[in-house]
């Protein structure tokens, strides 16, 4: 009833991955035959034994005959379950392959779009204007520096010493000798005073 008023929920599961699990039961299946085969050869191989000994050659070549061309059937089912999985491991690997082809074609049309905005030319008109900006940043500071002479440079430093001085200003260091010992003294609380409120 989840669907019954909303849209059909699209299925994750692709052409692709159907095949693939299809290929996998069919090869499944194949191995399910080759065990029953097997045990059926190991049987058919001890029956040939029984009929040996009870000298019924005719039949046990026989049943040796039926036994090695089963033997062929399941070098077959071999070849074809090998031919399965590598059709599998084709499959699987093509879609990683698809997912890669997608997000570069992705990529693409991303940097194509990042191209469009900024042109070459864009790109050349910024770069020569930031040069122009760092060249005319080195004239100013070329200005400044070679403006001032050494007594301005002396002046300078003079202020910029009182400016420290300022923002560090210590105590005086006391010239009389420090008492040896300070006598201990309780410290004294001081109780708050109480206020009294009147009622109105």
């Amino acid at each position: 009833m989840g669907n019954l008023f909303g849209r059909k929920r699209r299925s994750r599961v692709t052409e692709q991955d159907k095949a693939v699990l299809q290929l996998k039961q069919q090869r499944d299946k194949l191995k399910q035959y080759q065990k029953r085969i097997s045990l059926q050869l190991e049987r058919e191989r001890t029956v040939a034994l029984r009929l040996l000994k009870d000298g019924k050659k005719e039949k046990a070549k026989l049943l040796l005959k039926k036994k090695r061309y089963q033997e062929q059937l399941l070098d077959r089912t071999d070849n074809q379950i090998s031919n399965l999985e590598r059709m599998v491991q084709d499959i699987e690997f093509t879609q990683i392959e698809m997912k890669v082809i997608e997000g570069l074609k992705i990529g693409n049309e991303c940097l194509n779009k990042m191209h469009q905005v900024m042109s070459i030319e864009e790109v050349e008109r910024i770069m020569d204007e930031t040069q122009d900006a760092i060249e005319y940043q080195r004239q100013i500071d070329e200005m400044l520096a070679g403006s001032f002479t050494e007594e301005d440079e002396d002046a300078i430093l003079a202020e910029l010493d009182a400016i420290t001085q300022e923002q560090i200003d210590l105590p005086e260091v006391p010239s009389e000798p420090l008492p040896e010992k300070i006598p201990e003294t309780s410290p004294i609380r001081v109780k708050p005073k109480t206020e009294l409120v009147a009622a109105s």
